[in-house]
């Protein structure tokens, strides 16, 4: 197995070190066992953030993943990208320049495993794509182990031509159908999960613009919702063993110390919290909370967590840090909403920005503010999940956000209100540009309709349908350019 050393006996790098950004999609960082969950999800992962930094606060601040990819790759937020919604339509703005094109310029070889056709994925010198779906009918999933075939070979072609390379992979296997192999799908559930007795899948299979979809990879007669939820823990298990895989092949081809490692979820997931059903959407921390982790021996101490708050816009501005090009960038123009971690990491600060901007424009076109002890939510039109317009979180008594406060405390909506429309206002105002949650127009796919005016008609009109269906939804990006 390969060894993660301490910093002492790393050896030295090359002026331009590799970079590998391994992302997940739909991860849940506290369904990691080294973000303290009780369950032994994530042994190699764990076991990597020893040799690295581990940021236990970091936040994905636009759902779902189209913008959070933007906001990742670009080091821009919202109103830099433009991009807030599932669905964008047409290419990331020019004015916002992707990671591939600026390690491209600075002679770095590029490839993205698993991301063409969103709109952050502009730039790379290849792309190549693998399965990372499945249904019931199909089987199992080896989601990540497709990745694996796709991604070493790839690994190993790039550093035989000798240059610097920056990959970019796109793990898939959080993410609905949560189908892991044997033995992961047993590995967290010992019991009967059609079990007659149990209705705790009832609303959720009742649920009607979802609950095609379910059926497709779901076991026929399912009635435990804790079985779904051991199937996505097991998913991260399967996909933390396919990850050491990779770690062990960047070890005998003798770069794993020259390449900056950085372990990042776009988003985190649903479960049975919040009505909301194995998906995500909303902005409850469980999908706006993703972990991060960050390994190069030469400058990112080991055994080190932060706690200071980021997001998904400083993790590109890290990377040029890192990589010793943050300068030129600077001198090339490169300008970024996000800062470098490394200020963290040196204790030069101990957190960026602990309130911030948060939307979602998913299944819900929603908006928000987020303090350390506040969760604002306030809905743009009516949802299909039939939930009040604005809902209000005390996220020190009630860390699950469960007890809405927003008829109790009028004075807190109003004040988180107030910050969060003057920052819409500073930012329009930086930027010249209206806030995209406002321009979204046909959001939700359906042409010709514009905003709901109902939950009802939310809720009759929003429908995932088979898995067919959900895999063209994640490509009406790529469909768009």
């Amino acid at each position: 197995m390969v060894d993660f050393p301490a910093i002492e006996g790393a050896k030295p790098v090359p002026d331009k070190p590799n970079i590998l950004l391994i992302a997940i999609d739909s991860i849940r960082a506290d369904h990691m066992s080294c973000y303290g969950y009780d369950r032994l999800t994530t042994p190699h992962i764990d076991r990597f953030a020893q040799s690295g930094t581990l940021f236990e606060n970091t936040f994905s601040a636009h759902i779902p993943t189209t913008p959070a990819y933007a906001s990742m790759l670009t080091g821009l937020d919202c109103f830099g990208t433009q991009v807030v919604a599932l669905r964008h339509k047409g290419p990331l703005r020019a004015e916002a320049p992707t990671a591939a094109e600026i390690f491209r310029r600075y002679g770095y070889n590029t490839t993205s495993v698993g991301f063409k056709g969103n709109p952050s994925s502009r730039g790379f010198d290849n792309y190549i794509e693998f399965d990372g779906w499945g249904s019931y009918a199909t089987g199992r999933s080896p989601k990540a182990q497709n990745l694996n075939n796709a991604t070493i070979p790839e690994l190993e072609r790039l550093n035989a031509e000798g240059a610097p390379w920056f990959v970019t992979l796109r793990h898939m296997d959080p993410h609905a159908p949560y189908l892991p192999p044997e033995p992961y799908e047993r590995m967290f559930y010992h019991g009967d999960e059609c079990d007659p007795n149990n209705r705790s899948m009832d609303p959720v299979l009742s649920f009607k613009p979802f609950g095609d979809f379910f059926k497709s990879w779901m076991p026929p007669g399912i009635s435990d919702k804790d079985y779904v939820i051991a199937q996505y823990d097991g998913a991260i298990a399967y996909m933390d063993a396919c990850i050491q895989s990779i770690f062990e092949a960047l070890g005998s081809m003798d770069v794993l110390d020259n390449t900056i490692i950085a372990l990042n979820g776009d988003h985190g997931e649903t479960l049975y919290d919040h009505e909301l059903w194995f998906d995500h959407h909303g902005i409850f921390d469980n999908v706006l909370h993703v972990p991060l982790i960050i390994r190069y021996p030469d400058r990112i101490p080991a055994s080190q967590r932060l706690s200071g708050f980021n997001q998904h816009k400083d993790l590109l501005p890290t990377l040029l840090d890192l990589a010793g090009l943050a300068d030129q960038a600077d001198a090339d123009g490169y300008q970024f909403d996000g800062r470098s971690l490394m200020a963290l990491v040196d204790g030069d600060a101990s957190s960026f920005e602990s309130e911030f901007y948060i939307t979602e424009c998913t299944w819900m076109r929603k908006h928000g503010w987020r303090t350390p002890g506040w969760k604002l939510m306030i809905a743009l039109e009516p949802d299909f999940h039939f939930k009040p317009e604005i809902e209000l979180f005390n996220l020190v008594e009630d860390p699950n956000e469960d007890n809405n406060l927003a008829d109790e405390r009028p004075d807190v909506v109003e004040a988180l209100r107030a910050r969060m429309e003057a920052w819409i206002q500073k930012r329009e105002a930086e930027t010249g540009l209206t806030n995209p949650m406002l321009t979204q127009g046909d959001w939700h796919g359906t042409k010709g309709i514009g905003a709901f005016k109902s939950s009802q008609q939310a809720y009759d009109t929003l429908y995932i349908g088979d898995l067919s269906k959900a895999i063209r939804l994640q490509a009406q990006s790529r469909e768009e350019e």
